[in-house]
């Protein structure tokens, strides 16, 4: 079988947006690929949240009262860059509109909160692009019953919110979602450097012996891989690209799965949040 590999590129904070994003896109754009990218698109609270300037009550509190936050925008702040993205032809999605505040403290908002962080960041996303986005991939790997059944209201065609082996229809709580899923296959950069003598110098051979026949998913960060670990990220296309491997997009990869009950059904699969190695805290991850 051979073997197929999708860059998903997760864009969570201003500096990733404005430096990362435009440097994978010309690291991309010189091999022809085309990858998935997801773009928070409100809000940079990365800073505050991790220096632990908010509790999770008072961060709760903003969102339900819509309280003032200094913070840069995003997706605002240069529209030529998401802009750029589409017209390249890459498979574009959101996060959300606050990626920290969805990363830090999902299981504490109401399913309305959870929904109207989707519907604001959509509705800029189509305000930028002229169309409403299709895709979205939960900030951090962090999913909960009711920001499974906000995808559904929103009728998205696909996401990238778990990590696991395969596309599958997430099932929780004996309730099936139709939003199809597609996880990411592969171990983070983070995740990797520093643990069993790996290093930035051997992590690429890494991850070309982790591949999989058949469909493996990497998640980048455009904070990391576009921003000081961009030279890593570009070694590691130039040997894939030499290695004659297929890169198809997150959307390419959902247009096979139909429509048909007898074949969706087939795809459901348990999803509950798990530890996985080299990561702090709990993730999303398909039950095998």
């Amino acid at each position: 079988m051979s073997c197929e590999l999708t860059f998903k590129v997760d864009v969570d904070t201003l500096q990733g947006y404005t430096d990362g994003v435009p440097r994978l896109l010309d690291i991309l754009g010189k091999k022809g690929i085309r990858a998935s990218f997801f773009f928070s698109m409100g809000p940079d609270n990365s800073g505050k949240v991790n220096h632990g300037i908010f509790s999770k009550c008072f961060l709760a509190k903003m969102l339900r009262i819509k309280a003032p936050v200094s913070a840069p925008m995003i997706a605002a702040s240069n529209p030529d860059i998401l802009k750029r993205a589409v017209s390249e032809g890459h498979d574009c999605g959101v996060r959300s509109w606050d990626h920290a505040l969805w990363r830090d403290h999902l299981p504490e908002l109401t399913r309305m909160e959870i929904r109207d962080e989707l519907r604001r960041a959509a509705e800029l996303f189509s305000d930028i692009t002229g169309t409403p986005p299709k895709s979205c991939a939960a900030p951090g790997w962090q999913v909960s019953l009711d920001s499974l059944s906000a995808q559904n209201e929103l009728e998205f065609d696909y996401a990238s919110d778990a990590r696991g082996i395969s596309p599958f229809l997430p099932s929780v709580e004996g309730t099936v979602f139709r939003t199809l899923q597609i996880p990411t296959t592969l171990p983070a950069l983070g995740e990797l450097l520093g643990t069993g003598g790996i290093t930035v110098e051997n992590v690429n051979g890494h991850y070309l012996d982790l591949l999989e026949p058949g469909l493996n998913v990497h998640t980048i960060h455009a904070e990391v891989e576009g921003c000081d670990m961009s030279g890593i990220f570009e070694g590691l296309v130039d040997c894939c690209v030499d290695g004659e491997m297929a890169f198809p997009t997150l959307r390419d990869v959902a247009s096979r799965f139909g429509n048909a009950a007898p074949e969706r059904a087939a795809l459901e699969c348990g999803v509950k949040m798990s530890e996985v190695p080299g990561r702090i805290g709990k993730v999303a991850v398909q039950l095998r």
